[in-house]
C-alpha cells in the first residue's frame, strides 16, 4: 500500500531505525506510515496515524497508552483482523519469513497488507498468533478446553491424528503449568488465571513466530499476573518467539519489554529502551505515565499524574495532539505536529518539539542516559509456592516422629 509520509521539513524517523535490543536479532515484522481510519472522507476518526515500528526476532516489543489511543486498532491493522468501519489507508506491514507454503520460496518477505486471502489463512496462527483483548472469556463456555485446543490443531495440521492432537493438546497445557488431565474441563472449572494460561497455550500451538498479545493480564490480580508473565517470558526463552505486548499498564512493560513504544490519540510519540525509557523518558507524556504510578522500591515520591483528558478523535486540537495537557508547551507545539525523530545521542527516537536543537529541553526530559543494568522491578513478586494440606501434615509427622533406635 502506499506509504504516507509527514509533510514536515523536519524528517521522520522510518522503520528500521530504531536501534535493535542488544542480543536480539535482525527485524522480524517491519511496519512503516501505518494509517487507520474509522469512517470515511470528512467523517472519518484518524485512529493510528503513519505509525512506524520494528519488531526483531525474539524480542518483547511493548505498546502502551492510554484506553482509546489506537493500540488494538493497530494490532487488528497489522494482523488484517480490522473490521468495518475500520479502514486502511496507507501504510507498508512487511514480515520477514522462512520460506514454505505462505508465499513462493524466492521470496523473503510479504506485506501483509497486500496479502491474499489464502496467504493470511497460512500465515495466522502458524507465524503469527493473537492473544486477543478479554482472552479469559474468548473461551467458548459449551466446550472442554481440550475440544477448544484440538480444533486448532484440526484446522492447521491436517496429516494428525486424533491421538496425536489430544496427545499435543495435553503437552501445550504442560507447557503453561496446568496438567494435561485438566483436558476435559469447561472454562468455568477454571480459575481466571487458568483460562489466561490456556488462551496462551493456544497461540502457542502451532510454535508461531510472532505472539500478539493485547492486554492479556487486564483482569487478573497483580500476583497472577507476575506468575503468568514470568512464565510466558520463560516461554519466549526457550521457544524463541517474538512478542508484540500491548497494554495500557507501563510499569508492567518496564520488566518484562526490551523496547516500549508509547503511543498517544493514534500516534507513536516515544520508542526506547525500557531501561531508557524507566530512567531518562524524552516527551513529557511519557513522563506524566511514569509518574502516575508509585514505585515499589527507594524513598517515596509524589505522584503528579497527567492533567486534562485524552482529546476527542473527532477534533483533534492543532500542533501537538499532547499540547493542552502539557506542561511545557510552547508556541510550536500549538501550530505544526512534529514527526517521530531518532535522536543521534542515544539511537531512541521522540516526536516532540522540545527535542528540537534550537529548543531548551526542560531537565526532566534531558536526564542522562542509563548504563546498562538488570531489568526494573515495578511489580510484586509471585506467591511463593502453595503447599498443599497434606504436604503439610505429612512433613508435620515426619518431624514430631522420633528418631528410628532411640
Amino acid at each position: 500500500m502506499t506509504t504516507t509520509g509527514s509533510s514536515n521539513s523536519w524528517p521522520a524517523m522510518s522503520a528500521g531505525t530504531a536501534s535493535s535490543p542488544a542480543g536480539r536479532g535482525e527485524p522480524l515484522l517491519e511496519i512503516s506510515g501505518l494509517c487507520v481510519d474509522y469512517g470515511f472522507a470528512d467523517d472519518a476518526v484518524h485512529a493510528v496515524v503513519d505509525a512506524d515500528l520494528v519488531l526483531h526476532r525474539g524480542e518483547v516489543l511493548g505498546l502502551a497508552g492510554e484506553s482509546g489511543s489506537g493500540k488494538s486498532t493497530f494490532a487488528y491493522a497489522i494482523t488484517r483482523l480490522l473490521r468495518a468501519p475500520g479502514v486502511i489507508t496507507g501504510g507498508r506491514v512487511l514480515f520477514h519469513y522462512s520460506p514454505d507454503a505462505i508465499a513462493p520460496a524466492a521470496r523473503s518477505s510479504l506485506d501483509l497488507l497486500d496479502a491474499g486471502p489464502e496467504q493470511l489463512r497460512a500465515l495466522r496462527w502458524n507465524r503469527i498468533a493473537v492473544v486477543l483483548q478479554s482472552a479469559m472469556h474468548a473461551l467458548n463456555p459449551v466446550l472442554s478446553v481440550g475440544a477448544q485446543l484440538t480444533d486448532v490443531l484440526r484446522a492447521h495440521r491436517r496429516d494428525m491424528d486424533r491421538a496425536a492432537r489430544r496427545a499435543r493438546a495435553g503437552q501445550l497445557l504442560e507447557l503453561v503449568g496446568i496438567p494435561a488431565d485438566r483436558l476435559g474441563n469447561y472454562p468455568h472449572e477454571l480459575s481466571g488465571g487458568m483460562r489466561q494460561r490456556v488462551m496462551i497455550a493456544m497461540a502457542l500451538a502451532l510454535e508461531p513466530q510472532i505472539v500478539i498479545m493485547d492486554e492479556p493480564t487486564t483482569a487478573l490480580d497483580v500476583v497472577t499476573q507476575r506468575e503468568i508473565l514470568e512464565e510466558l517470558m520463560d516461554l519466549r526463552d526457550r521457544l524463541g518467539f517474538a512478542i508484540l505486548f500491548i497494554t495500557h499498564d507501563l510499569s508492567l512493560l518496564i520488566e518484562i519489554a526490551d523496547t516500549i513504544a508509547v503511543m498517544y490519540a493514534g500516534r507513536i510519540i516515544e520508542t526506547a529502551g525500557a531501561r531508557q525509557l524507566y530512567r531518562a523518558p524524552r516527551h513529557p507524556y511519557s513522563l506524566g505515565l511514569l509518574r502516575s504510578f508509585p514505585a515499589l522500591h527507594g524513598p517515596h515520591q509524589r505522584m503528579t499524574g497527567i492533567g486534562g483528558s485524552p482529546p476527542d478523535m473527532r477534533q483533534l486540537p492543532a500542533g501537538c495532539v499532547f499540547h493542552p495537557r502539557c506542561p511545557h508547551a510552547f508556541g510550536k507545539c500549538r501550530e505544526d505536529a512534529p514527526p517521530l525523530m531518532r535522536l543521534r545521542t542515544s539511537g531512541r527516537a521522540v516526536a516532540c518539539w522540545l527535542h528540537e536543537p534550537a529548543a531548551a529541553t526542560p531537565a526532566e526530559l534531558a536526564l542522562p542516559e542509563p548504563a546498562a543494568g538488570p531489568p526494573e522491578r515495578t511489580l510484586p513478586e509471585a506467591a511463593p509456592p502453595v503447599v498443599s494440606a497434606t504436604t503439610a501434615q505429612q512433613t508435620a509427622m515426619t518431624i514430631q516422629s522420633p528418631r528410628s533406635g532411640s
